[in-house]
């Protein structure tokens, strides 16, 4: 199939790029290059020694859009591109709801003109909010803590309903959790512009002496050590899911989990990297950050049951994967 990938020389969009084109699919990547690099898509291109086509622009530009439909016979569309930062969405909030919500309203009008029937989105475990853990598709949505997971719902409604209305539309909503890692090649990764949100590319970054030290957001969580615990997966075995997903879709709209079904604290995953790599990570206890909650992992079983699909890669890998991506040089460098 010829899959559209927003967001595709992003983290995730990179390693589904490669996970597609390893399947035998053709990718067209749409990119706006906010939080991504252009050599990323040189790489992909390395690592499956096959060829994509990239345009670089923004997925709330429907013309721009409309012109990537037209110059190219689609089967389906996964949708990446949005802004993710828990934190900087509570901060700026008007960005987050136009941009990850009019993105996913602009495909989603452009692939219904197109008669592309085929849409797998990018959603988020942050949709569930403070539910009881583990998260199961079924429960009813909590209110989130933060904009950003507002948008994901929010995308998440709009998807369903146009489903409802369009038979022929189908759609899986793949809520994941906690991506970590890199590709074995150590040629993509995590390699955010600026100083990460994430975890685990601040981690590396302080193993490797770009930063000081790592701080943790929080000790006072009731969990095992007092800081957060997610659900940490290999971006390998997240990439799999979307092509599982994208090779599954039935009619109709149709949410899977994609996690591990098991929980890690921050100072447990610290921990753990630091065996991993044999390399000290200091860090310092700070106050929470703005939308974070305690808990937060997934029942997996639905997408293991309808997908086949199983995360196979354990807490060693991600941190040993994210290393040698760090250890390469391919991280942008940031101030101390």
């Amino acid at each position: 199939m010829n899959i559209l990938v927003t967001g595709g020389a992003g983290y995730i969009g990179s390693h589904t790029c490669v996970a597609l084109l390893e399947a035998g699919h053709s990718v067209i990547i749409a990119d706006n290059l906010c939080n991504s690099k252009r050599e990323t898509v040189e790489k992909i291109i390395d690592i499956t020694n096959k060829q994509v086509t990239f345009y670089e622009f923004d997925v709330t530009d429907e013309p721009a859009i409309d012109e990537i439909f037209n110059n190219n016979n689609l089967d389906g569309v996964i949708h990446f591109a949005g802004m993710k930062a828990v934190g900087e969405s509570v901060e700026i909030p008007l960005t987050y709801y136009y941009n990850n919500i009019v993105s996913t309203m602009v495909l989603a009008k452009t692939c219904l003109k197109h008669g592309v029937s085929r849409f797998v989105f990018s959603s988020s475990a942050t949709v569930y909010g403070d539910n009881a853990v583990p998260f199961v598709e079924t429960m009813n949505l909590l209110p989130t803590t933060n904009p950003y997971g507002e948008t994901k719902a929010m995308s998440e409604r709009i998807l369903s309903d146009i489903a409802k209305a369009n038979p022929e539309f189908s759609v899986a909503l793949l809520r994941y959790f906690n991506p970590v890692g890199a590709h074995e090649s150590g040629l993509i990764g995590e390699a955010p512009n600026g100083i990460p949100n994430n975890l685990m590319p601040y981690v590396t970054q302080v193993a490797k002496g770009k930063l000081d030290k790592l701080r943790v957001f929080g000790n006072d969580y009731p969990t095992i050590d007092g800081t957060g615990v997610r659900d940490y997966i290999h971006v390998l075995d997240l990439a799999e899911g979307h092509v599982a997903a994208l090779n599954n879709l039935k009619e109709g709209a149709h949410v899977y989990n994609l996690g591990t079904g098991q929980g890690t604290s921050v100072l447990e995953l610290v921990r753990a990297f630091e065996e991993a790599n044999g390399i000290e990570v200091p860090y310092e206890i700070i106050d929470r950050r703005p939308g974070d909650i305690a808990l937060c992992y997934a029942d997996a079983s639905k997408a293991e049951r309808e997908l086949g699909w199983v995360a196979k890669r354990d807490i060693v890998a991600m941190c040993r994967d994210a290393w040698r991506f760090e250890k390469n040089g391919q991280m942008g460098t940031v101030p101390i």
